[in-house]
């Protein structure tokens, strides 16, 4: 049995996503923000990072979206996710979802977490003034260089895909129009309809 540890509207949901798209068997706990849980000593014994989402598999904790992701497709083998008997493919999704990772995530994270990389009030203005443009141009290079299309990387669903869901449910709070990336916007509309989307929706914000 899994362990997996989330916290709403985070990228913990890329996971989440993966774990209903394998049917894997997992127990869900969500950590509240607000409440601080996840500084508490229980949790960054599991993650000194304090950060979410963390999963404690039978051999140990994963922490980091990519090295999740990629743990849930190797252990359902038989699920949706075939690009782990393609080595190129599965590449070309690590390569996106690493992109995710270090830089459009990154950047989003400016909105709110200036404080990770300055202390100075006018700095961490700047970094918020600065983020319509700076995620917009990682939704430009994606929409423009990446995205194939109708999922990220053509007619096979990949672990690419609950990724890119998941960062861009943040585009609009971001003050990036969708509108501008029809690709992204159309695979989002998509993605949504999925019924195991749905339900790891509903899993995270129930009784929000």
């Amino acid at each position: 049995m899994l362990e997996f540890y989330y916290a709403p509207d985070t990228c913990a949901l890329a996971t989440h996503i993966a774990l209903e798209d394998v049917g894997a068997e997992y127990r869900a706990h969500r950590i509240s923000f607000n409440a601080e849980e996840q500084k508490s000593e229980s949790f960054t014994a599991m993650n000194p990072k304090a950060r979410v989402p963390v999963m404690i598999t039978p051999e140990g904790a994963l922490t980091e979206t990519p090295a999740m992701l990629a743990y849930v497709a190797q252990t359902y083998p038989d699920g949706p996710f075939k690009e782990i008997a393609d080595p190129f493919l599965f590449a070309k999704v690590q390569e996106f979802n690493s992109y995710i990772c270090s830089t459009l995530h990154v950047a989003h994270a400016h909105r709110m977490r200036g404080s990770r990389w300055a202390d100075d009030p006018q700095a961490i203005a700047a970094m918020q003034a600065k983020v319509p443009d700076s995620v917009g141009a990682c939704y430009r290079y994606l929409e423009d260089h990446v995205f194939v299309g109708p999922y990220v990387l053509g007619d096979t669903y990949t672990l690419a895909d609950p990724y890119l869901f998941t960062v861009s449910q943040w585009m609009e709070g971001d003050g990036v129009d969708p509108a501008d990336y029809p690709k992204v916007a159309a695979h989002r509309d998509m993605m949504r309809a999925r019924e195991t989307v749905d339900k790891a929706l509903s899993m995270e914000f129930d009784g929000l």
